[in-house]
């Protein structure tokens, strides 16, 4: 069915009707991770590709997946939200996992693995704050405002005792010593979902737009890993990265309203619960509109939400008919309980949860 001529809430509304149809005759070939394990009947490999902040929770899921389907093989590389993107674009992939959905110029193209003439769509499947990561000598705790850390990573402010963060942490023994901030050298989704909070919330000093190419000069390093591994080895280092692999680094508090606020899941499912859907989206895409400018201090906006990219309909039905199956275990209550566990990121709201599902009840 093609959603396109209908508006996005009728598109639920449409979908669940047929994801509760098409339930009972799927209910005997997809296993769950439970004893009825030997019951599945699914059989191939998956290949996707994408985002390293996701890692984590990818590696999670496909051990539980495969552990309740035995005939099954996924793998998953870690290469970044934008390499990601252009091997499923290309038809490397099953399915690519990105920090960022679907550009205009992306979508505009076709995709090899779906039918000529189709597209793919952006489904949530993973929410998690964004940590401003820090190693810096004497300092344990570290408050920053939006403009100062748009000026940090512009490289505009270059020492630990700029005025400005002295300002912000008038308790903290800042040294006289020169900022080393990190950036992501990759196309990375966790860099577009930065550099799109800093454009919302210091627009006079973050004039670039969100890309996933990080606009300024500085230090870059490959991945996540790359970054967490820079900010820890080094000295008088600032960086940024998905919270669940900020290990023992510590983590700055970010000012939202007139609080300062430290990240937590809770705290970034929140912001992401009250983001409306992008305008002007096909109606079975899912990709949200994050609310950067909240002053709600019950709410951390330096959050990403990593995407499940899929085709709406598969050039190859029975491999379409394994993604499905797949993403539907990572979307559901139980495959976010999974990565809650895990990879310690909050779980999505039911009604979210409840969403994917009725657009996935439509892939074939």
């Amino acid at each position: 069915m093609n959603f396109k001529r209908f508006g996005r809430p009728a598109v639920i509304a449409i979908a669940a009707g047929l994801a509760l149809s098409s339930c009972a005759a799927n209910e005997g070939d997809v296993a769950t991770t439970g004893d009825d394990a030997s019951a599945s009947t699914l059989t191939g490999t998956l290949n996707g590709a994408g985002s390293s902040a996701m890692d984590a929770a990818q590696q999670a899921w496909i051990a539980a997946f495969q552990t309740a389907n035995t005939g099954v093989t996924i793998n998953y590389e870690p290469s970044g939200s934008g390499g990601g993107r252009e091997a499923f674009i290309a038809g490397g992939t099953d399915f690519a996992g990105s920090d960022s959905y679907l550009g205009e110029d992306e979508l505009a193209g076709e995709f090899a693995s779906c039918v000529p003439g189709t597209k793919a769509v952006d489904l949530p499947v993973y929410i998690s704050p964004i940590a401003v990561i820090f190693n810096v000598d004497g300092v344990d705790e570290l408050n920053i405002d939006a403009d100062t850390l748009a000026k940090i990573f512009a490289g505009t402010i270059t020492s630990w005792d700029d005025a400005a963060i002295v300002a912000l942490n008038p308790d903290a023994t800042l040294p006289a010593a020169t900022i080393n901030a990190v950036h992501r050298s990759d196309d990375s989704g966790t860099t577009k979902n930065f550099s799109d909070y800093l454009g919302q919330t210091a627009p006079t000093v973050w004039t670039e737009k969100a890309s996933d190419t990080f606009p300024f000069g500085g230090e870059g390093a490959k991945g996540t890993s790359g970054v967490v591994d820079a900010v820890t080895n080094g000295t008088n280092m600032i960086g940024y990265a998905d919270a669940s692999q900020a290990g023992d680094l510590s983590t700055a508090k970010l000012m939202v309203g007139d609080e300062f606020v430290a990240y937590t899941p809770e705290a970034a499912a929140e912001v992401v619960a009250g983001s409306p859907l992008v305008a002007d989206r096909a109606a079975d895409d899912l990709s949200l509109d994050l609310n950067r400018k909240t002053t709600n201090p019950a709410e951390y906006p330096l959050v990403l939400v990593s995407y499940a990219i899929v085709c709406n309909e598969y050039a190859d039905a029975a491999q379409g008919e394994l993604v499905k199956a797949y993403i539907e275990f990572i979307s559901s209550a139980e495959g976010q309980a999974v990565a809650e566990e895990f990879a310690g990121v909050a779980p999505m709201t039911s009604e979210l949860i409840d969403n994917v599902a009725a657009v996935l009840a439509t892939v074939k």
